[in-house]
């Protein structure tokens, strides 16, 4: 006679797979929550019949996270420099070590020679001070769009933000700018036209109930043709501030880019506040920079919404050290020689196609993207791959179980291509383990 015996009973209890030295270790680097998580993912497997009960502690291990974050390293091989989806800007080396740094507790508000008080994240707005002369003062507050709404919240509520019809932009993610500044209070004036607007035309609106009047700088798309638009230097002489948004984050005119405003040169035609960013083309953390005139910095600065608005320590250690620190990856890449990339491809092509794959070196058209420099593309060398490897590239086995970075290229007549515009040279060998890892 043959007794069957159950197979869920032999599935170990998970307070003795939590016991394995492997997990218990694991614990202390993850957490509970996590490893515990992938302790039940594994007993599962095993009442399904797809594991044997004996390898829930090994199945288990095999699943842990490489962190507790969720996030993935990704080499950014679409050939934009500042993907919105990818982070925008990688940090530069001399930031991540000052976000290190800054992760215990540290100095942000504290002044260690006298052991009181001190103005907080004073090196941060030093660093931007010194990068902005034309500035009286700085502020910084946590992106852009929390620049604007400061701005719009200190200077216009209840009031009139005058701002031409083809500046009312998009922002991403489907929120608007118009909706952005309504929401603190303010009404927005619209003039002009979508594709002609005036100087004449700001003037005719201006009245007692005019808060400010806002340029932008539409970065995200471009209008050509039968078009015309106001300076900052024809708004200043209208009497009421100007605030522009230059979007970007371009602090200084950059020879590479010559149609891309920078908050020097807005400063200087009389603009009394520029807002950017601080990820895009300057390439640090996110946050929102506010530059301009004593009087309007120092009301955004002490209007109570600015509390809520604040960077944190690590995103004062990031910017800090951005503003301070050797050129960024972003600027790196902007500055990279066709010629430079076209070897790198056919370097990277050459050991993939030694290897067996289907590889080649083709050229290719990066841009800046993140809103920066709308219709300027960016010439560059891609290595063109088979289309069959661009999800195992991004999520495949390897990439899963942190043994390798994920891959983001794009797709072009049928085939993955890999554009280095935005790929490290330092990461080049690691690009090439990574598409070797996913083609198995």
């Amino acid at each position: 006679m043959v007794a069957l015996v159950d197979v869920r009973r032999l599935i170990p209890r998970t307070d003795a797979v939590l016991a394995d030295p492997r997990l218990a270790g694991a614990q202390e680097r993850l957490g509970r929550p996590l490893v515990l998580a992938a302790v039940r993912r594994a007993q599962d497997r095993a009442r399904s019949g797809d594991i044997d009960p004996a390898a829930v502690a090994d199945v288990a291990v095999a699943e842990l996270p490489a962190a507790a974050s969720s996030l993935t390293p990704v080499i950014n091989a679409t050939g934009v420099l500042l993907h919105t989806n990818l982070g925008r800007a990688p940090l530069s080396a001399a930031a991540r070590q000052a976000v290190q740094a800054a992760a215990g507790c540290t100095d942000i508000e504290f002044d260690l020679a006298s052991g009181a008080r001190s103005r907080r994240a004073s090196g941060m707005l030093g660093a931007l001070a010194a990068a902005v002369p034309a500035a009286e003062a700085v502020h910084v507050v946590n992106n852009n769009a929390a620049a604007l709404v400061l701005a719009a919240t200190a200077l216009a509520a209840g009031r009139e933000i005058v701002v031409s019809r083809g500046e009312l932009i998009e922002i991403g993610d489907g929120f608007r700018l118009p909706d952005l500044l309504e929401s603190t209070g303010a009404r927005i004036r619209e003039v002009g036209t979508t594709n002609r607007t005036t100087a004449a035309d700001y003037a005719a609106a201006i009245g007692p109930q005019t808060g400010f009047v806002l340029k932008v700088h539409p970065s995200n798309y471009r209008i050509e043709g039968f078009t015309s638009s106001a300076s900052v230097a024809d708004l200043a002489l209208l009497g009421v501030p100007v605030v522009g948004d230059i979007g970007s984050g371009l602090l200084a005119p950059h020879p590479l880019l010559p149609d891309e405003p920078d908050a020097a040169t807005w400063l200087e035609a009389g603009a009394a506040l520029v807002t950017a960013s601080g990820d895009k083309l300057l390439g640090g953390p996110q946050a929102g920079l506010l530059l301009g005139r004593a009087d309007l910095v120092t009301a955004l600065a002490r209007h109570p919404l600015a509390r809520a608005l604040r960077v944190d320590k690590l995103t004062a250690a990031a910017l800090e050290a951005t503003l301070s620190g050797p050129p960024v990856p972003v600027a790196a890449a902007l500055a990279t020689g066709l010629d430079e990339l076209s070897l790198r491809a056919q370097h990277v092509a050459g050991q993939l196609a030694a290897a067996g794959l289907d590889a080649r070196p083709v050229p290719a058209e990066g841009a800046v993207g993140g809103g920066g420099a709308p219709g300027v593309g960016l010439p560059s060398a891609a290595v063109s791959l088979p289309s069959s490897l661009a999800q195992p590239l991004r999520a495949g086995a390897p990439v899963r179980s942190a043994a390798m970075p994920a891959v983001v290229g794009r797709m072009e007549e049928g085939r993955l291509l890999l554009d280095l515009r935005a790929v490290a040279p330092a990461d080049d060998e690691a690009l090439c383990a990574a598409v070797l890892a996913a083609a198995g």
